[in-house]
C-alpha cells in the first residue's frame, strides 16, 4: 500500500467509497505535493502528466505508484535507483535530502560527538585459518575509529559523471554541503569516480561524494559516499562508506525527508554560492600520480598496439592521458564509443562484463591487428581485458578472476607493490606498526588463485567481503581486486577501484611479455603450472521482483545442492549468521570433496542473483593444459546446472 495514503482526510463510515479509490486519491494527492515542490521543471511536469495518465491508464497507475512506494533506502552503496519523480527514485529532490543527510553526519563527526568504529568487531584474519601464517590482516579485525580530536569544519570534494541529471544533482550537492558550514570543492566536469577518490584523499577531505550510477542502464543514476580526513581512521580514509555510517546517514535522511507535504525540501538550506569549482590541476595530479605506477627502467617495453574503450563514459580522455604519459602511443578509441553520451546507444547494458558489450572493441581490434583490448565502464572504475585466443585468433574477454591474477602475478615480479610505499602516519591509509610486507586482498567471492600467488611470493593474503568497502580497508593493503573487473593496484593513489591504473599494469606486463615472444596467455598458462587452473564462472538470475531473491535464497537453505559437477557437498556455509572471519552477509557458500566452490547472494546494486562457481583442476604438465581446460570448462557446466537446479530454474 502506498505510504502516502495518509496524506488525505477521509470519513471512515463512507461506504461509497472504497479503499481503493482512497488509496489512489492519497496517491494522487501525494504527486501533486511533490510536483508542486519539485525543483526541478521536467521532473514536475512528467509527473503531471503521468498522474493524469494514471486515472485511465493501469501501466502509468502502477508506474506512478511505484513511484511513490516508500522513500529510496540509503545504504553502504549510496544511493542507486531509476531516475524520475517520487521518493522512490532518484531525482533532485531525494538528491537534496541525502545531501542534508551526508552534511548532518559530517558535522556531528566533526564535533566529535560519535565515536563509533567503522568496521565491524572481528577479531580473526579473514584469509585461511586464525593462525595461518599468510593470514593477512582483515578490515573486520581493525577497529577504524577516528581518534579522538577537538572539534574541526569539515571538507567534503563532489564529483559526478556524465549522465542525465549528474551535474544538478552535484551542484546541488555541493550547495547545501556549503550551507551547512562545510567547505566544500566540486570537480570541474563529468569526470571518472577514481578521480574522485583520488580527490578525498588528495585535498585531504572528510567526505566526497559521487554521482554515478556506474555500470548501470542509462534510466538509473546513483549517488555514492566516501569518507576520509579527520572523520576516519587511516585505513579509511577514501573509502566508501560501510556501517554504522550509512545507518545513520539514513537516520538524517529519514528526519530531514519528514514534512508535512510530500516532496517538500524547503527545510534544507541551500547556498547560492561559496564553494570552490576546482580546476584542472587536481586533474593533473591524478594524472601523474598514476602515471608515476609504471616501472619504465624495470619494464621498458612500449610497443602495444591498444584498442580501447570507454563504454559512452567518461574515462576516454583520461585514461588515454595516462596510457600516452607513461609511453603508450599506439592506442585505437574505439570512435562509437568514446565521446560521453548519456544513453549508451551502441549497448543493451554499459558494462564490459555483459555479452556484446565489446563487440566493437573486438572488431577494431581485428582490423588494426590489435595485441590487446582495454576497456573502462562509463565511470572508469572497473577494467576489462580482451585477447586473442592463441589457438583460433578469435577475440574473447578475460575473465575478472584472470586479470586479477595476472595483476597480482606482475605486482609480485614487481616486488609486491607500485608507485610509493606506504609511509605510517596520518593521511596515508597505513597504520603505524603495521609490517611493510605487502597483503593482498580480494573478495570471497573471487578465485583462491590469489592467495596461493601471495603465499608463494611470501606475502599475506587477506579475504573479505564483497565490495570495495571490505577489500580496500584491509591494512598493509598492497593490491586487492574482484572479479566483477574492479581492481586497486596503488592504495596510496585511490584507496578503490580504478580501472584506468589498473589497464596502465595490463599495458606494462603485455608489453614487457611481447618483448620476449610472450603474451598475458603464457603467464595464465604458468599460473596453471604452479598452482592448478582455477575456472571461473558466474550464473546470474535476473528477476523483474526483489521478493523473488528471497524466495531462492529461503529455498537454497531449506534444501541445499547434495553435489556439485558430480562432486558430493562436503560443506555448506550461511554466510547470514557471520564467523570470526567475516561479518554477516546473505550469502551460501558449498564446498565440495574435489574442492569446488559456490557461493550465491543477492547483489547489491542490480535485480539479480548471482552464483559464483570455481573449479580447480590439477595440471601435470604444458601438454596437460588442453586436457585440463576441457575438464574445467566440462565441471563448470555441470556446477551450473546443479545450481540451476537446486534454484528451480
Amino acid at each position: 500500500m502506498c505510504r502516502y495514503i495518509g496524506l488525505v482526510t477521509h470519513s471512515q463510515d463512507s461506504s461509497s467509497e472504497s479503499a481503493a479509490a482512497l488509496e489512489t486519491a492519497a496517491l494522487l494527492a501525494a504527486a501533486t505535493q511533490w510536483a508542486r515542490h519539485d525543483p526541478d521543471p521536467a521532473t514536475a511536469a512528467g509527473l503531471n502528466r503521468l498522474a493524469e495518465r494514471a486515472a485511465q491508464d493501469p501501466d502509468a497507475a502502477a508506474e506512478l505508484a511505484d513511484s511513490f512506494d516508500g522513500n529510496l533506502q540509503f545504504g553502504t552503496a549510496g544511493l542507486r535507483a531509476v531516475m524520475g519523480p517520487g521518493p522512490n527514485r532518484m531525482n533532485r529532490t531525494v538528491v537534496r535530502r541525502a545531501a542534508a543527510g551526508v552534511a548532518a553526519h559530517l558535522l556531528e563527526l566533526a564535533k566529535g560527538s560519535l565515536n563509533a568504529p567503522d568496521t565491524g568487531t572481528s577479531s580473526q584474519p579473514a584469509s585461511g585459518s586464525p593462525d595461518a601464517p599468510n593470514a593477512g590482516p582483515s578490515p573486520q579485525s581493525v577497529q577504524q575509529s577516528a581518534p579522538q580530536q577537538a572539534p574541526y569544519t569539515p571538507r567534503a570534494v563532489v564529483g559526478y559523471d556524465a549522465r542525465h541529471h549528474s551535474e544538478a544533482f552535484a551542484e546541488d550537492t555541493a550547495a547545501i554541503f556549503t550551507a551547512a558550514g562545510i567547505e566544500t570543492f566540486l570537480l570541474p566536469a563529468p569526470l571518472p569516480t577514481p578521480v574522485l577518490a583520488f580527490a578525498v584523499r588528495h585535498l585531504n577531505c572528510e567526505a566526497g561524494v559521487m554521482v554515478t550510477a556506474s555500470h548501470n542502464p542509462a534510466r538509473d543514476n546513483g549517488y555514492k559516499v566516501y569518507l576520509g580526513g579527520r572523520a576516519v581512521a587511516p585505513e579509511a580514509r577514501g573509502v566508501q562508506i560501510v556501517a554504522p555510517h550509512d545507518a545513520r546517514i539514513a537516520a538524517h535522511i529519514a528526519a530531514v525527508s519528514d514534512t508535512k507535504e510530500a516532496g517538500d525540501t524547503s527545510n534544507i538550506p541551500l547556498a547560492a554560492d561559496g564553494w570552490t569549482a576546482l580546476d584542472g590541476s587536481l586533474l593533473d595530479s591524478y594524472k601523474s600520480a598514476v602515471g608515476a605506477l609504471a616501472d619504465p627502467a624495470g619494464y621498458p617495453a612500449r610497443t602495444l598496439r591498444i584498442v580501447h574503450t570507454s563504454m559512452h563514459g567518461v574515462g576516454h580522455d583520461t585514461a588515454l592521458a595516462v596510457l600516452h604519459n607513461a609511453g603508450f602511443t599506439d592506442i585505437h578509441a574505439v570512435p562509437e564509443q568514446s565521446a560521453a553520451d548519456p544513453d549508451f546507444p551502441t549497448v543493451a547494458f554499459p558494462n564490459p562484463e555483459e555479452p556484446g558489450a565489446l563487440d566493437l572493441a573486438f572488431a577494431l581490434a581485428e582490423k588494426v591487428g590489435a595485441d590487446v583490448v582495454l576497456a573502462n565502464d562509463p565511470d572508469a572504475d572497473r577494467a576489462a581485458v580482451g585477447l586473442p585466443d592463441p589457438a583460433t585468433g578469435q577475440w574473447h574477454k578475460l575473465h575478472g578472476d584472470e586479470v586479477g591474477a595476472l595483476l597480482g602475478a606482475h605486482i609480485a615480479a614487481r616486488g609486491g607493490r607500485v608507485g610509493a610505499g606506504p609511509e605510517a602516519g596520518p593521511g596515508t591509509g597505513t597504520t603505524p606498526g603495521t609490517s611493510q610486507v605487502p597483503v593482498f586482498a580480494n573478495s570471497i567471492v573471487s578465485s583462491r588463485l590469489l592467495e596461493r600467488i601471495a603465499t608463494a611470493a611470501g606475502y599475506r593474503h587477506a579475504q573479505t567481503l564483497t565490495g570495495f568497502k571490505w577489500i580496500s580497508r584491509v591494512p598493509g593493503l598492497a593490491f586487492g581486486y574482484e572479479e566483477a573487473l574492479g581492481y586497486c593496484v596503488a592504495p596510496e593513489v585511490v584507496r578503490d577501484k580504478d580501472g584506468m591504473s589498473a589497464g596502465l599494469l595490463i599495458a606494462e606486463m603485455a608489453a614487457g611479455l611481447k618483448a620476449v615472444g610472450r603474451t598475458l596467455h603464457d603467464v595464465l598458462d604458468d599460473l596453471a603450472l604452479a598452482h592448478g587452473l582455477h575456472a571461473s564462472s558466474q550464473l546470474s538470475i535476473r528477476v523483474d521482483d526483489l521478493t523473488k531473491l528471497k524466495t531462492m535464497m529461503a529455498a537454497l537453505r531449506a534444501q541445499p545442492p547434495a553435489s556439485l559437477g558430480g562432486s558430493p557437498v562436503t560443506s555448506s556455509t550461511d554466510l547470514a549468521e557471520g564467523s570470526p572471519e567475516l561479518p554477516a552477509t546473505d550469502g551460501l557458500l558449498y564446498l565440495s570433496a574435489d574442492n569446488t566452490r559456490v557461493i550465491v547472494r543477492p547483489s547489491g546494486t542490480e535485480p539479480k542473483l548471482k552464483c559464483y562457481l570455481e573449479v580447480i583442476v590439477p595440471v601435470s604438465d604444458r601438454d596437460a593444459l588442453g586436457a585440463a581446460r576441457t575438464e574445467a570448462a566440462r565441471a563448470l557446466e555441470a556446477v551450473s546446472a546443479d545450481i540451476k537446479a537446486a534454484l528451480g530454474q
